[in-house]
């Protein structure tokens, strides 16, 4: 930590700060769905090939302790657009799609009730209210123009990104899947609702991810002259698992490792892929020096049946949907060339709500408005503050199969507690010198799980989280 603080400090003198009064940057925040922390080469992968993604980190700084605020995507999703931690939103766990027939929304102190479990849960805010402001909503005051392309999952018809502040939405809706990432992107089985938005068919067997990428460029191609706020979230790598035909019989030739699933390789490579097809037409059209280029994921990766994964978490425990490090650490690239030094790993703990306030900053903006629960990264970018101290919570009040049950947690400095409502012991984990989460030190250092505790109570307090409670 001490050669990053020293290596940083150093570019403090040749990286400035944004100036403020001068220029509003670009702004394209790429927001992946189920990427694993591990998923790419830089990131440790095993096995799959990911070129123009580690082309980006050496170009840039990566975070090797970057969190999403959730392991589940929707609290994610709605952190990401308003600043706010879930449990203050009241989005805790996923949005069910209109299709799914069935729904787990409510108002604060309704709750859900399961014969076999000792606890009531609470049911969740089911879109993402109109009165929250969104980043978008934020910028176009500015002069941003503003895209939406792929996932939203943050409510149904009335709730999308065009009545969220951005001025065009292509694939937006209320799924949190796609049905197919073959063009016509149609399930197998027609049903009523299962159907991306505003993306009609354009040629057959054409891969989601491609397209999206080409709606991203199109975008910008017909909107010069303006700053812009891109939110490309893909639909990659989220379930159904599927990829160029091309792509999985390549990976089927290849030698596996800890990683093995041909198809989700190949989804990893297209994703890739065009990732690099954008930042080349960045390049290609002289934006790239004035557009910061943000790279994350919504959740850890998933590994389904372990005996025959999606991906592996290499080094992390468990995967999405659990509150070790594998469900809710992600990778998180940024990149501007010029301001943001070159092929630096910062160790910065940072969490999705962060990126509200780092783009209100470099857009010229106060980037600790009111409301807001995350921290500029700016200076963290520039070395003009290599470090940042705070405590990070999660929260997540319901049971999910097959054994995760309602819990909150906390991480302080390099300690991480977690806490589980139903009376079930804590586990406190000391992640500088345990990474894999492995000896729970809850009887070890009782004052240190007492202070983290109360810290966790202070903070359901201060955010109104709904909690769960006995039946």
């Amino acid at each position: 930590m001490k050669k990053i603080a020293v290596f940083l400090a150093l570019f403090t003198l040749t990286f400035q700060s944004f100036p403020q009064d001068k220029e509003r940057l670009n702004v394209i925040l790429i927001h992946v769905d189920d990427l694993g922390a591990t998923d790419f080469g830089v990131f440790g992968s095993d096995f799959y090939e990911t070129p123009h993604l580690d082309q980006l980190a050496a170009e840039g700084m990566r975070f090797t302790q970057s969190y999403a605020a959730a392991h589940i995507c929707s609290p994610s999703r709605a952190a990401l657009m308003t600043g706010k931690y879930p449990a203050r939103i009241g989005i805790t766990d996923w949005i069910r799609a209109k299709f799914q027939g069935v729904t787990t929304s409510g108002l604060p102190g309704e709750y859900e009730e399961f014969a076999d479990k000792p606890l009531k849960t609470p049911k969740i805010q089911g879109f993402l209210p109109l009165e929250e402001q969104t980043i978008p909503e934020r910028l176009k005051p500015l002069g941003y123009s503003t895209l939406h392309v792929g996932k939203w999952h943050l409510g149904e018809e009335g709730m999308h990104p065009e009545d969220q502040g951005f001025d065009v939405n292509i694939g937006g809706n209320d799924l949190g899947q796609p049905p197919s990432y073959f063009d016509p992107y149609l399930p197998a089985t027609p049903r009523e609702f299962y159907q991306i938005k505003n993306l009609p068919p354009r040629k057959t067997g054409e891969f989601l991810t491609d397209r999206e990428s080409d709606e991203v460029i199109g975008f910008l191609d017909t909107h010069p002259g303006k700053p812009f706020f891109v939110h490309w979230a893909p639909y990659a790598v989220h379930t159904p698992i599927m990829g160029p035909a091309d792509l999985v019989e390549k990976y089927k030739q290849k030698k596996p490792g800890q990683q093995r699933n041909p198809v989700y390789a190949a989804l990893i490579e297209n994703l890739d892929a065009n990732v690099g097809k954008l930042i080349a037409y960045l390049d290609q059209t002289g934006l790239r020096e004035n557009t910061l280029v943000i790279f994350t994921s919504d959740n850890g990766g998933l590994i389904g049946n372990k005996a025959n994964p999606v991906t592996w978490n290499i080094g992390l425990r468990e995967y999405k949907g659990y509150p070790y490090e594998g469900g809710i650490r992600v990778p998180t690239i940024v990149s501007l060339p010029g301001r943001v030094p070159e092929g630096v790993a910062s160790e910065v703990p940072t969490i999705t709500m962060d990126w509200v306030s780092t783009i209100l900053e470099v857009a010229g903006d106060n980037p600790d408005q009111p409301g807001l629960e995350g921290e500029s990264l700016w200076p963290v970018l520039t070395g003009a503050s290599p470090s940042l101290e705070r405590d990070l919570f999660w929260h997540f009040p319901h049971y999910r199969e097959p054994d995760v049950v309602p819990h909150s947690v906390v991480r302080s400095g390099d300690y991480k507690l977690i806490y589980y409502f139903d009376g079930k012991e804590a586990e406190l984990f000391d992640l500088r010198n345990d990474p894999l989460e492995g000896t729970n030190l809850v009887k070890q250092l009782p004052l240190v799980a007492m202070e983290l505790k109360t810290k966790l109570e202070a903070f359901w307090e201060e955010t109104g989280a709904r909690l769960p409670v006995k039946k």
